[in-house]
């Protein structure tokens, strides 16, 4: 997944059946992002049937988006343990279930419990894993494969806040989440095709009697990292909580949760701001739609330019940039009330809106490396979700409170501006200061310094010529005569993709 991670024979396919991995991600990655934003198109009926202020019912989404980012460990530990397609297969289920289970509401608390907890914690179950085996697919064209994914968000918002539209319209709201809830079964189709890369060779007979398939998968996926205590016997480590020391996992994590305080903010009121300025419904509803058009191009024209050679040493600056554009878009559009502001505003927005979307994990992948992206991106997501509770629903209080959406979109755009400065400022200052001392011998190949001493840990702790297949010391270790950057052959062991 990361650059300099560990390859599996001539390293990822780039390509092959990775392409039905990444039409799979696409849809996954739109039903993630897309799903809680289209939703809001529904708020004012619940309003009205609950007798709801509208801060109370954008709890909906709040809690959706917050299951999908919360939830981000656990979904780190399952995929750990059980391998990607199992864990998916039952997301989608528990997707659908909820929406299913919301159209039968009678209270907005059964509304949080059904599609809010519910059904973000089944898309959080298939947007993780989905990313992890985006990224065992995908090496040297990552950033494009990541852009393209990614624009799922754009493409499927584009299309279901009109489609929410025509069925509050046609089947009033119980309807709407009904239909919604046999949609979200097609997450279940897409987990199917999360097959596992082919292995390099033959699978040895003893290696895994005792774990379960989705572990064989976890060991050739790289996610299962397992320790070796005194006793010589390894351990197995489900979620590697030691990358919260390392210095650019804190960067990026405190960056993200300054930028989830205010990057879904104009997105969720959009619809309703444009409605209260007087926009006709169906005019205010396509508003969502123009930015989903934009973030369409947008989002596979950055992945491509950040996969340029030039670019893809500084994609932490490009991603710093984005930020920086999409706060000062905000700022600068606060005041706009004329459907043509409003169109102009969308336009821009979507713009950074996709750069930043389509950065986002790539940066992650590149700052932590392979071994660790899972982890991360779970202890990452849950930090997210801390800000995600913060930000929208404080958002929809003040307009609850002050009927005036110029300081949410102020307050919004502040706070994303200073991800993007902070990101900027310390990415020069911390992070490239760090890189000026000579790498260890074992930090070639991207891992990090905290990698470099648990492998010499476990090399310590194992007897000589003893290396467990599938450990890190296994994966890392140089074969006699092979340069620096060449990894061992027959590193980890192959396994039969229809076994899992």
């Amino acid at each position: 997944m990361g650059a300099g991670g560990p390859r599996r024979g001539a390293g990822p396919p780039d390509g092959g059946w990775g392409w039905a991995v990444l039409g799979a991600c696409f849809v996954i990655t739109g039903f993630a992002y897309g799903f809680p934003k289209a939703v809001s198109v529904f708020f004012r009926a619940l309003m009205r049937d609950f007798g709801a202020g509208y801060s109370d019912t954008a709890w909906v989404s709040s809690i959706m988006l917050a299951m999908l980012y919360g939830t981000g460990p656990v979904s780190s530990i399952l995929v750990t343990r059980f391998g990607c397609r199992p864990v998916m297969l039952v997301g989608g289920l528990l997707a659908s279930a909820g929406m299913v289970l919301a159209s039968f509401a009678t209270r907005l608390l059964e509304l949080y419990l059904t599609a809010g907890v519910l059904t973000g914690l089944g898309l959080a179950l298939n947007f993780q894993p989905s990313l992890i085996m985006l990224g065992l697919y995908f090496e040297r064209r990552r950033p494009l494969a990541n852009g393209l994914a990614a624009a799922g968000s754009p493409v499927f918002l584009s299309a279901l806040s009109p489609l929410g539209q025509q069925l509050l319209e046609h089947f009033g709201w119980r309807g709407g989440f009904l239909l919604l809830g046999g949609l979200l079964l097609h997450c279940c189709a897409c987990g199917a095709v999360m097959r596992p890369p082919p292995g390099p060779g033959p699978r040895p007979r003893g290696d895994s009697a005792d774990d379960a398939p989705g572990e064989a998968e976890a060991d050739r996926a790289g996610l299962r990292l397992r320790e070796a205590p005194p006793g010589g016997r390894t351990r197995r480590r489900l979620l590697d909580v030691a990358v919260c020391a390392d210095r650019a996992f804190g960067v990026y994590a405190v960056t993200k949760f300054l930028m989830a305080l205010g990057l879904f903010v104009p997105a969720i009121l959009l619809v309703n701001y444009a409605k209260d300025a007087g926009v006709p419904d169906a005019d205010a509803a396509f508003l969502l739609s123009i930015v989903g058009f934009v973030d369409i191009v947008a989002r596979p024209a950055c992945g491509a330019l950040a996969g340029l050679a030039r670019l893809r040493p500084h994609v932490a600056y490009l991603f710093s940039l984005a930020l920086m554009a999409n706060g000062l878009t905000d700022l600068s559009s606060a005041r706009a009330r004329s459907y043509g502001a409003l169109v102009a505003f969308c336009v821009a927005f979507g713009l950074s809106y996709g750069m930043v979307g389509a950065l986002q994990f790539e940066v992650l992948m590149a700052a932590v490396g392979s071994h660790r992206f899972p982890s991360a991106l779970g202890l990452v997501l849950l930090v997210e979700a801390v800000a995600v509770l913060i930000g929208p629903p404080s958002a929809g209080r003040l307009v609850d409170a002050l009927k005036n959406y110029e300081i949410i979109f102020y307050l919004a755009g502040s706070e994303v501006a200073l991800a993007g400065i902070f990101m900027a400022v310390a990415t020069k200052c911390c992070l490239r200061r760090s890189k000026d001392t000579p790498p260890s011998q074992g930090a070639q190949g991207g891992a990090s310094d905290t990698e470099d001493a648990e492998a010499q840990e476990d090399a310590e702790a194992l007897p000589a010529g003893a290396e467990e297949p599938g450990s890190l010391q296994a994966l890392e270790a140089p074969s006699p005569g092979a340069g620096p950057g060449e990894p061992k052959e027959e590193a980890e062991p192959g396994v039969d993709p229809e076994s899992v």
